[in-house]
């Protein structure tokens, strides 16, 4: 995958700080202030999770915080949204593997 290395507004990314990031126990390379998604996205991650009930994979979808999609485990945190977290030095990112509890209510209740 590419990024977009020079921009008008954030300017050019090789003058950014590199961090390291786990998911799902293997260690990949992000810049600061880089959104997990964008970070996965960037070294070729595409599925994020896989569908609770039809084991069909997902990922990024709306990539503006409006959609549970991209929900993964952040250091124990489950359901934190991927495309709304930033990368931290050290963070472990695993893949979603449960519904939000409303999520799960709802589907309890059909």
């Amino acid at each position: 995958m590419s990024r977009i290395l020079d921009h008008p507004v954030f300017g050019k990314i090789h003058e950014r700080e590199l961090v390291s990031f786990q998911f799902d126990e293997k260690t990949y390379q992000a810049y600061k202030d880089e959104t997990i998604a964008a970070a996965l996205l960037a070294n070729g991650v595409r599925k994020l999770r896989v569908h609770e009930e039809s084991g069909t994979p997902r990922g990024i979808y709306c990539n503006i915080g409006h959609c549970m999609e991209c929900r993964v485990t952040v250091n124990g945190q489950a359901n934190t949204r991927a495309c709304l977290t930033v990368v931290e030095q050290g963070m472990i990112v695993e893949s979603g593997k449960q519904l939000p509890n409303i999520i799960k209510r709802m589907v309890e209740q059909r």
